[in-house]
């Protein structure tokens, strides 16, 4: 999460490959909430530092409708991490970011499962952080939801292009879901990712 996360992130766009470097990485994903203002300085920086640029997005989910101006027991939104694998996925997913704002907006830029049925193709999602759907419903102790919720986002993107999101930066609510997102994983044929939800580039930074 760069400087465009606002309020949220304290990554230096310029900065973010040469730590990605400095930490032995080949390639590092900019996922700004709900905004890809940073994505050409990002690719641009990543170029000159000889990483591999990947260019996403940590969007905002409405629970229903991105028209609906309400909030259910999820909230006003949840998280979902998508990713551009090619061309076609960077112009959907700008597409996305786009409606999010000028449709969906709901004190944050949303967008809901109709955009993404029509417009997931070249992307791959992550299932997010303990914001994200799943990981919400099973906090709640909701496992079968959380496995409906599992399928359809595995039938929208297609398999091999959804994955269930590992994050343990020490919180005892991540640590608690753990065993339950391997185990629907499993369950449900889904590839495991395990990612670090950046927000600053060094401990010192906090």
């Amino acid at each position: 999460h760069s400087e465009y996360s606002l309020l949220d992130g304290a990554c230096r766009i310029s900065e973010i490959p040469k730590r990605a470097a400095e930490c032995g990485h080949q390639a590092v994903a900019l996922t700004d909430h709900g905004a890809m203002y940073g994505a050409v300085a990002f690719y641009q920086a990543c170029r000159d530092a000889g990483i591999k640029p990947i260019i996403g997005c940590e969007v905002y989910v409405a629970p229903g409708s991105r028209f609906e101006r309400t909030s259910s027991q999820d909230g006003y939104a949840y998280h979902l991490v998508l990713l551009c694998k090619n061309a076609e996925g960077y112009r959907n997913l700008i597409y996305l970011v786009s409606k999010g704002y000028t449709e969906g907006f709901y004190s944050k830029p949303r967008i809901d499962y109709e955009l993404l049925r029509g417009h997931s193709e070249g992307l791959v999602a992550l299932s997010a952080c303990l914001a994200g759907k799943i990981p919400a419903l099973l906090s709640r102790g909701d496992y079968e939801g959380a496995k409906r919720a599992a399928y359809e986002l595995s039938e929208i993107f297609g398999k091999d292009n959804f994955y269930i999101e590992l994050q343990n930066h020490g919180l005892a609510e991540q640590r608690q879901i753990l065993p339950s997102l391997v185990s629907l994983a499993r369950e449900c044929g889904l590839p495991l990712v395990a990612t670090n939800d950046c927000h600053y580039l060094r401990r010192a930074d906090a």
